[in-house]
C-alpha cells in the first residue's frame, strides 16, 4: 500500500487558501505576511524525495500545470507520474507541460492507485480532495507548515464534524514563527 501525505501551507485558524496567490482576499500570504525563513522550507526538499507521485484536486491541478512545468525547483515533480481526481476534465489524461496527468474520477478511484506498488503519493493544495481522502480514511500523514496568522475565512484543511486521532511525529519552531508539524494518522 502506497502512503498518501497531505501537505500544505495553513494559517493558524486551519485556512490554506491562496498560499501562493489566487481569489482570497489576502492571497500570497506566505511570502507577504511572514518572513523568509529558508530552515522553514526544508521539508519541502524532503518532500521532493520522498514522494514519488503527485496527486491534485481540480483547482489545484489548474493552478499549477500552467506554472510548475516551467519551474526548475519543481523538474523532480515534473518527471513524475502526477494524478488529477476530476468529474469535469474530459478524457484520461490532461495536459501538463510537455507531458500529462491521469484523470482520476472518483475517491475510489484513489484507493485503488493508493493499492498498487509505489512509494509516497504527495497531496499539494487540494483542500476539497483532501477532505475527501480524509472522510475515506485514506490520508495516512500530514506535513503542516502553520503561519503565525489568523485569515478569518477561505477554504480550510479540515471538514466541519471530521475527527481523525493525530500523532506527532516530528515538530520545529523557527524565527519568523512558522511551526512544523507532522502528524501521522493514528489507526
Amino acid at each position: 500500500m502506497r502512503p498518501i501525505v497531505v501537505t500544505e501551507f495553513i494559517t493558524l485558524d486551519g485556512i490554506v487558501d491562496s498560499p501562493g496567490g489566487g481569489d482570497h482576499p489576502h492571497a500570497g500570504w506566505t511570502f507577504k505576511d511572514v518572513p523568509f525563513e529558508e530552515a522553514a522550507y526544508e521539508i519541502k526538499g524532503r518532500e521532493t524525495d520522498q514522494a514519488s507521485a503527485l496527486l491534485l484536486g481540480r483547482r489545484s491541478y489548474d493552478e499549477f500545470a500552467p506554472v510548475w512545468p516551467s519551474m526548475e525547483e519543481f523538474t523532480t515533480y515534473n518527471a513524475m507520474p502526477k494524478y488529477v481526481v476530476s468529474t469535469t476534465l474530459a478524457g484520461d489524461t490532461a495536459p501538463w507541460g510537455d507531458g500529462e496527468v491521469a484523470v482520476l474520477r472518483s475517491i475510489d478511484d484513489v484507493a485503488a492507485l493508493r493499492e498498487t506498488d509505489g512509494g509516497e503519493i504527495h497531496v499539494h493544495g487540494s483542500a476539497t480532495l483532501a477532505q475527501g481522502l480524509a472522510r475515506a480514511g485514506l490520508v495516512d500523514r500530514y506535513h503542516l507548515l502553520v503561519f503565525p496568522l489568523l485569515l478569518g475565512g477561505g477554504k480550510k484543511l479540515f471538514g466541519e464534524g471530521d475527527k481523525t486521532s493525530l500523532r506527532l511525529t516530528e515538530h520545529a519552531t523557527y524565527a519568523n514563527g512558522i511551526t512544523l508539524q507532522v502528524y501521522e494518522v493514528a489507526r
